[in-house]
């Protein structure tokens, strides 16, 4: 075979496979307009990673005998919410005694267990809802070490409630934005009635997806009249809504899932057409802010992401800060404002990243950028210890 013949078949080789890889990036895009194959990708429900462990077993995830409690929740589903309550280490010592006469694994009636009542019954006794990410479930990857996280600040007050939303892990039915919602408004609500928690006393964590839950949450009771404002919001790798994460998010931190079309207006204004699950993170934070502000109720919010998060890019902070901030004035700060007037709270920490301040006389929104950490690694740090604990003292 001449040299020819031989590029000549080869270029050929090459466009046919660029062909097929053409073809078949179309067809998915295709189906990316269909609301079951979107809501697949979106919240990757089916990717349980924990199936082989029973989550009605809580020991197998390295927790102590009824350190944790599996429970159900009713939701408006109709199903229940699968949830965990988990004791903070220090409370379990001292109740040792009295958890290890218990039998272990789901109970039907979470009142009648010693570790509800150690909640219920403490005035002083501190919650931490935890909303996860997507994929998964509630004992998923680094979501046990960010459980211990939460109530280290505390290991005598800071309980735990964690969940799966509907469609992951044990909680039946297939993820909607509304039923999403839905659920975790009826776990916030089951803290609030059944527990008795006072909101002063609880603090809502999500990563990842978690987060849009979670100001999906925060904006729902806000909007209450009366009114409902809770002790505080962590957000770790929380992201500005669906759409810029479509337009933003690569494979491995390598290969932009949809760069090429977002880098084509009107075909990704015409795909966004079909985007059904919106989560618009932007616009919750500020309905929530402004209501804070409108009524005078004291918020927390505390913002945290990784540089090196390659799953959703830590600009998405920078962006949903800039939101946070612009909802807490009448007319609004400008990003040129927003950068002058943060010079003296922003504060530069070498390794350890920036940590920026706003603050009003009615809340304060917290940003902090850390130079490492991952989109998943990031939840164990202490970070979120520390920014739990802040929360606890300003209340």
């Amino acid at each position: 075979m001449s040299v020819g013949s031989a590029v000549a078949l080869l270029i050929k080789h090459a466009s046919l496979s660029t062909a097929v890889l053409v073809g078949l990036y179309a067809s998915f895009i295709g189906l990316l307009t269909l609301d079951s194959f979107q809501t697949h990708v979106i919240y990757l429900h089916k990717i349980q990673m924990t199936w082989f462990k029973d989550l009605n077993t809580p020991e197998i995830f390295g927790f102590l005998h009824n350190q944790v409690t599996p429970f159900g929740i009713p939701s408006p589903s109709g199903n229940a919410v699968f949830a965990w309550h988990i004791l903070p280490i220090e409370l379990y010592r001292k109740n040792e005694v009295a958890l290890l006469a218990e039998s272990s694994g789901y109970t039907q009636d979470i009142r009648t267990r010693h570790a509800f009542k150690l909640l219920r019954e403490d005035p002083d006794a501190i919650l931490a809802i935890h909303m996860h990410g997507a994929a998964g479930t509630v004992g998923s990857g680094y979501r046990v070490p960010n459980y211990r996280a939460l109530s280290a600040g505390d290991p005598n007050k800071i309980h735990v409630l964690t969940f799966d939303y509907r469609g992951f892990g044990r909680s039946k039915g297939t993820p909607t934005e509304e039923g999403v919602r839905q659920d975790a408004v009826a776990v916030v609500q089951w803290a609030l009635e059944v527990a008795e928690i006072p909101p002063e006393r609880i603090i809502i964590f999500g990563q990842s997806m978690g987060t849009a839950v979670n100001l999906a949450v925060a904006e729902d009771f806000a909007l209450q009249s009366p009114s409902i404002v809770f002790a505080g919001h962590v957000l770790v790798a929380p992201f500005v809504d669906a759409a810029t994460l479509m337009a933003t998010y690569q494979i491995a931190g390598t290969i932009p899932l949809l760069g090429p079309i977002a880098n084509i207006p009107p075909l990704f204004s015409y795909l966004k057409r079909y985007l059904v699950h919106k989560w618009s993170s932007k616009d919750r934070i500020a309905a929530y802010i402004h209501a804070n502000e409108a009524s005078g109720a004291p918020y927390r919010i505390t913002i945290i992401h990784a540089e090196d998060d390659y799953d959703v890019p830590w600009t998405h902070s920078q962006e949903l800060f800039w939101h946070a901030v612009n909802a807490t004035k009448p007319n609004g700060v400008s990003r040129v404002e927003l950068e002058h007037a943060g010079l003296d709270e922003k504060h530069d920490l070498g390794p350890a990243g920036t940590v920026t301040k706003w603050a009003t006389e009615t809340g304060i929104v917290r940003e902090e950028i850390l130079k490492t950490g991952l989109h998943d690694v990031i939840m164990g740090n202490q970070v979120v210890t520390l920014a739990v604990m802040r929360i606890l003292d300003s209340r």
